[in-house]
């Protein structure tokens, strides 16, 4: 009888999908573009603003309105999957982001360029928790390894390289090619997963379907609150602005009653199974994904304006000193999916996990100690233990978040995980924005108290300057005002640099706060293909 009821509960066994190959390539490819969406349009932000008469503050409508349609939906994306099949509800996702990346592209008003970045953010939502659980329920336990790195490889490089597609594309073509290239890539995608891909066994064939209308609406007010708070809170002074506290409460609120909804007895067909939390393996990789989320784009946000205004690179340089970071990335990632392939692998999760942290922390900390002196090549080393560090990271949390789920419970948890990683990556962005600026302030009035008329070493720079500007021709008063504006801008150079510095040690701190959550992760004695059918046969 035992046996009976454990068949009974058993999720229906999905039959490999002899195109799954090329169903990945597909995913990988919608996937790739939805990431890359969230940055390559950053750069062009002033020329789209020129172009559209539009202020610096309403453009910014055109990242921000992507960036919350797409954290709203995230969360959503298990259920309408289950409610419209996985084949139908990817193909019209792929559809609809490739559409609006066409309108969004011949929009001739900031009015219309905002409403179709909006329904490309929903649109997109699918490409990423829905992409990743279907990839984990195709392919075989012993093949997740490889399939889960190529996907954490697309997902971790798109936001690296986007500003630097991004800026290519501005300087040598017009702004709305951003949004040209998505389309045949989106098209091809859509044909390949609308051709050959098969829905889940999972999918809700029970009769009509139950919409859990309370539980989206609180989702949506509280998601879409709460982000807009962190896109608009350093712009606004936080708590100062009488709108950011407004919907600050209003977003808490929003969430804790939907919580309290969505675990209520009476609540039957909850939008999202907050439930699966209960796994402990899930629980610890949602808390690391927020920090690398933070790590992730908070880093790809400040490097940029540090190497640009600090390091005197230019945009190129910028680009060429991220990509080998992104390589060692791709390199990292790939090993450890083939490492926990293995049918005894000799290094285990938690143990590449750990090796991940150790790289990424070692990375932060030199980047924390750069100067105005320091050069590409001690960039480029710190960046390349970044990537090397996050590649190590993603991988294997990823599989053992997944591999520890029931079958039926794996598209809820991939939309979880992406949403604290995109989450995290808001976070982080607006933290540090406002962390840099405070840092600035602070560090300005400490070298200025600093900075006083019987310093030797200062009189000795001052010397310098008056030397140097007489020798342009000034005349000695003009010399001594110009050595001390450039003392002054020294100094103001000084206290960025300095915070910077500390923006990069704040990032390492955040990870290294959260690094305890790889303890929880369960040691599995069996290899992870192993353990992952295990799992799937709860």
């Amino acid at each position: 009888m035992a046996a009976a009821r454990a068949r009974q509960v058993t999720p229906p066994q999905e039959a490999p999908n002899p195109y799954r190959w090329l169903v990945l390539v597909g995913l990988i490819t919608a996937a790739v573009l939805e990431v890359l969406d969230t940055t390559i349009v950053n750069v062009a932000l002033p020329t789209i603003g020129g172009n559209l008469s539009a202020t610096t503050e309403e453009v910014a409508w055109v990242s921000t309105g992507y960036i919350l349609s797409n954290v709203i939906v995230l969360p959503l994306t298990a259920w309408l999957s289950s409610v419209f099949g996985r084949r139908r509800y990817l193909t019209a996702s792929i559809i609809l982001f490739t559409v609006s990346s066409l309108l969004c592209g011949v929009s001739t008003s900031l009015g219309e360029l905002v409403l179709w970045r909006i329904i490309q953010g929903a649109g997109g939502a699918a490409l990423l928790s829905t992409a990743q659980a279907t990839l984990r329920e195709i392919f075989p336990a012993e093949q997740q390894g490889t399939v889960q790195s190529i996907y954490v490889l697309g997902v971790i490089m798109a936001p690296t390289f986007g500003p630097v597609l991004g800026g290519y594309i501005t300087d040598n073509y017009s702004w709305p090619w951003i949004f040209y290239v998505n389309v045949p890539i989106g098209v091809f995608a859509a044909v390949v997963v609308s051709g050959f891909l098969t829905d889940s066994p999972m999918q809700n064939r029970s009769g009509p379907v139950k919409v859990d209308f309370a539980g989206i609406a609180l989702l949506a007010v509280g998601l879409g609150c709460m982000q807009y708070v962190l896109e608009e809170g350093n712009r606004k002074d936080w708590f100062d602005d009488h709108h950011i506290v407004v919907l600050t409460w209003i977003g808490c609120t929003a969430l804790i009653l939907m919580l309290v909804w969505e675990l209520h007895p009476r609540n039957k067909h909850p939008v999202i199974e907050f439930r699966v939390l209960a796994n402990r393996d899930l629980a610890a990789a949602l808390l690391l994904f927020l920090a690398l989320g933070f790590g992730l784009y908070g880093g790809t946000f400040i490097f940029p304006l540090m190497a640009q205004t600090i390091l005197g690179f230019t945009p190129t340089a910028t680009g060429l000193a991220l990509m080998p970071g992104g390589v060692a990335t791709g390199v990292t990632a790939i090993f450890c999916g083939q490492m926990l392939n293995r049918p005894n692998p000799p290094i285990g999760p938690r143990t590449l996990i750990t090796i991940g942290i150790a790289l990424f922390l070692w990375a932060m900390w030199d980047l924390g100690h750069l100067t105005s002196a320091s050069g590409e090549p001690e960039a480029r080393t710190a960046l390349i233990l970044r990537g090397a560090g996050l590649g190590m990271l993603f991988t294997p949390i990823n599989l053992a978040a997944l591999s520890s789920l029931k079958r039926n419970q794996i598209a809820q948890g991939a939309s979880m995980l992406n949403l604290m990683r995109q989450l995290g990556g808001s976070l982080g962005i607006a933290a540090l924005s406002t962390y840099i600026t405070r840092q600035t302030a602070r560090h300005y009035l400490y070298l200025a108290e600093h900075t006083w008329s019987g310093n030797p070493a200062l009189n000795a720079r001052l010397s310098a300057f008056q030397g140097g500007l007489r020798g342009r021709g000034f005349d000695p008063a003009s010399a001594q005002g110009g050595s001390i504006g450039l003392l002054a801008s020294l100094v103001r150079v000084q206290a960025l640099s300095m915070s910077y510095n500390d923006a990069f040690l704040l990032i390492g701190a955040s990870l290294l706060l959260v690094s305890p959550m790889v303890l929880i992760l369960r040691r599995r004695k069996a290899p992870a293909g192993a353990a992952a059918a295990a799992a799937d046969m709860h």
